[in-house]
């Protein structure tokens, strides 16, 4: 009886190591953001915790304000004078709430304890989803939809190799000049500038210099990522 009770507690021991080193991992990997360490972010959410709402449901809200913000932006292409300044605003404030999603699902998810196993999946494919929204609807606003669809993919480049450094036991690298929130910075000052001036520059024309700045500077950040997990695997070989 005695050796059963202290294989129990060896067991729960050992689990609640490995999921404490699995919390580890997941905390070292994360995208660093000082706003986690800010008392609206944490009392924000210590309320979503309270609630029934999931991670997950946070993660897919993320997607729905993206494709609204594509939508938006989208729409300068089909308004004029007054109706551009309006969509570019609300594009704008749809971009933040993209980014406030993304925040909030992962500190419910690891400061609230309320991850799930089908984390992982939802941390990552809506981040993409919501991508392509808005530099596709950004891209169409501009009259440029090739310029669009070219800093799309180089996005999803971008993100393909910090999961594929992860993949082979590299620390993720979220390095610039061009990651998410870099980008997501670019498209806002992008619909914040094209309402300043627009009564001397077509705010199509401030989308479309946006998108060349995200697709060079992309390009960068692919070359510096890509270069990053060659000389970590060059050195551990």
């Amino acid at each position: 009886m005695a050796w059963a009770f202290a294989t129990m507690d060896c067991r729960t021991s050992t689990g609640a190591a490995a999921d404490e080193n699995e919390k580890m991992t997941e905390t070292k990997n994360r995208r660093p953001l000082t706003s986690r360490n800010t008392g609206w972010a944490q009392g924000i959410t210590r309320a979503l915790a309270k609630t029934p709402i999931t991670p997950n449901q946070v993660s897919a809200f993320s997607v729905m304000a993206a494709l609204l913000a594509g939508l938006w932006f989208a729409a300068v292409a089909w308004t004029d004078g007054w109706g551009q300044v309006a969509v570019l605003l609300v594009a704008g404030l749809f971009v933040q709430l993209r980014l406030l999603c993304n925040l909030f699902d992962g500190m419910l998810a690891l400061e609230a304890g309320r991850g799930g196993p089908t984390g992982a999946f939802w941390n990552e494919v809506p981040d993409r989803v919501a991508d392509i929204a808005i530099l596709v609807g950004v891209g169409l606003g501009a009259g440029e939809p090739s310029l669009g669809w070219a800093a799309t993919a180089l996005a999803i480049l971008v993100a393909y190799l910090r999961a594929f450094g992860g993949s082979l036991g590299q620390d993720a690298d979220y390095s610039g000049p061009m990651a998410k929130q870099h980008r997501m910075a670019a498209i806002t000052l992008a619909a914040a500038l094209g309402i300043v001036l627009s009564p001397w520059i077509a705010p199509g024309t401030v989308l479309a210099f946006a998108l060349w700045v995200i697709v060079l500077c992309c390009v960068a950040t692919v070359a510096r990522r890509g270069m990053r997990i060659h000389e970590r695997l060059a050195k551990s070989g």
